[in-house]
């Protein structure tokens, strides 16, 4: 990643030696005429970047169009006294050099990492004396086959070698992710010199088929695969299939049942922190904390960041050079480089004039389908939910369970399944996957004492609604109140009691996949907000 922020310095014509010599520049000041290079949006990718290229001595700066900085990586204190991740909730896939290279610790991230990180309740009525069976996991591989036990043997003596597989086919493709990716244009078009050039990018590829070897078959299946048939191949109890498969389809249109969903999986099995591979992490602070701790490491060595500064277009000139940008208010910036972190839609098909664009090249950007399914709602309450396959503490301090990815609705694939056909049809799910979190469980600084944030990620909510609906309040009300049964009331069956029985619900701005889909790229993988206040009323 470095190696390609110093081609862009040279590109530039800056020598990486100054990048330590440079005199810092005020970040939000004064804008001025000219930058060795223009970053378009402050999401946590805008800034890496810009964090990359001012320690390289390119003199850069981000404009952002929001008042605050992080893309879908922020943390914002909708209600006094919460603060709330309000899209992305939980870290892992940043990679783990740019911890090293950008200093983030130094800058003031601090990480809560999970232990357990899963657990499923099931929705079932006890028998007798006991509660309804959840399952818990963790790094703890004995104490998860305990748990795998309670619903197949079977299943329990096969997780371990699961995990040796996927911790394989991670361990071969991790590496892809740091290198340049293989250039097929040099390999079909250019001269031989610059395909013999491009046969370096092959090597990484290569390596990884190595370390696959003769079991690379099975592992092209997971790539292409319906997860379901990976995952039956493994295990036959349905809570434990049901609780893997939540990785391989959340955040995407797709079900279970959908060739290539083990794709979406991988990223979910592929990060780690702090060494640990796979660990998942709440950011104490909320997540805008990591978009800060980037910031800190761009602007500590002289990158500018200006909130509240749209770009209205990208400036490209006669030759067909990118030369700079033009802000919302007619300000001209100049920049022998400009880079983007908003969503290739935005970029090519609204800020960069279209002559300078190819058309096939533009018809493909307005193909891309970036619709989320799902709707994010962030709920402020005055104490713990109590499930019922694992009741609260007497005094209701965080048990080991508050702290995991909760998933409700969960109990089989078919489950996720019909959730998924409900949306296809252009109906909200009747029963949504939910995932629900309370980082406040670890991170005390969320939430005043006593009470907690909580996080539902749930889906699918369609883009397109049937009948010609749209997804206007009353929609989103009518769904989001729809979400708030299992933190009230469930009759009949519960999987929790509710944290106030007869608490007061005061309705909050949400988003739906429409507005989602407005708000920009980082914003998609199903970040709605709803946010709604629990009183301390209730019993």
């Amino acid at each position: 990643m470095a190696a390609s922020f110093r081609g862009l310095s040279r590109v530039v014509g800056v020598s990486p030696r100054l990048a330590w010599r440079r005199v810092h520049s005020e970040a939000g000041g004064h804008v001025k005429a000219e930058y060795d290079a223009v970053v378009i949006g402050a999401g946590h990718n805008g800034l890496v970047a810009a964090a990359y290229l001012q320690r390289l001595g390119v003199n850069t700066a981000v404009f952002e169009r929001r008042h605050v900085i992080g893309g879908a990586a922020v943390t914002e204190e909708i209600i006094p006294g919460f603060k709330f991740s309000r899209a992305s909730y939980l870290l892992s896939l940043l990679r783990p050099q740019i911890y090293t290279d950008l200093e983030l610790k130094k800058h003031g991230l601090r990480l809560h990492l999970r232990n357990p990180h899963s657990f499923t309740p099931m929705l079932e009525e006890g028998t007798g004396s006991k509660v309804p069976r959840s399952l818990l996991l963790g790094t703890d591989m004995a104490e998860n086959q305990k748990q795998i036990a309670q619903f197949s043997q079977k299943d329990a003596q096969a997780f371990p070698r699961y995990e040796e597989y996927m911790s394989r086919l991670v361990l071969a493709i991790d590496p892809l992710l740091d290198v340049a990716p293989v250039d097929m244009v040099a390999f079909q078009h250019d001269s031989l010199l610059q395909k013999l050039k491009a046969l370096s990018t092959l090597k990484p590829l290569l390596k990884a088929g190595c370390i696959l070897g003769a079991q690379l078959p099975q592992y092209y299946q997971v790539f292409t695969a319906p997860i379901t048939k990976v995952l039956d191949q493994w295990f036959e109890s349905e809570p434990l299939k049901a609780t893997l498969a939540t990785d391989a389809v959340i955040g995407a249109m797709t079900s279970p049942h959908t060739p290539g969903s083990g794709y979406v999986l991988l990223h979910h099995v592929m990060g780690g922190l702090e060494g640990i591979r796979g660990a998942w992490g709440y950011v104490q602070g909320g997540m805008g904390a990591l978009s800060d701790a980037i910031a800190s490491s761009a602007t500590v060595h002289g990158a500018s960041i200006f909130t509240e500064k749209t770009v209205a277009k990208v400036q490209v000139n006669s030759e067909g050079r990118v030369q700079g940008v033009v802000l919302q208010d007619g300000l001209e910036v100049r920049s022998k480089v400009v880079l983007s972190s908003a969503s290739p839609q935005v970029t090519f098909l609204k800020l960069t004039p279209q002559e300078w664009l190819p058309e096939a090249f533009i018809e493909r950007i307005s193909q891309l389908n970036t619709q989320s399914p799902v709707t994010k709602i962030n709920v402020a309450v005055d104490r713990l939910p109590n499930f019922l396959a694992a009741p609260n503490a007497p005094r209701g301090q965080p048990l080991p369970h508050h702290q995991c990815s909760i998933h409700l609705n969960c109990e089989n694939t078919l489950l996720l399944h019909q959730a998924f056909e409900d949306a296809k049809g252009g109906l909200p799910s009747h029963r949504p996957m939910i995932e629900l979190c309370i980082p406040s469980s670890l991170d005390p600084t969320l939430a005043p004492p006593g009470c907690h944030v909580i996080s539902l990620f749930t889906q699918y909510t369609p883009y397109t609604l049937a009948g010609g609906k749209i997804w206007d309040e009353q929609e989103r009300n009518a769904y989001t109140d729809k979400e708030h049964i299992p933190l009230c009331n469930v009759p009949g069956p519960a999987l929790f009691r509710p944290p106030g029985a007869t608490a007061l619900w005061v309705p909050l701005p949400s988003l739906g996949p429409v507005s989602l889909w407005q708000r920009g790229p980082s914003w998609r993988r199903g970040h709605g907000s709803r946010w709604t206040k629990c009183s301390p009323r209730g019993h």
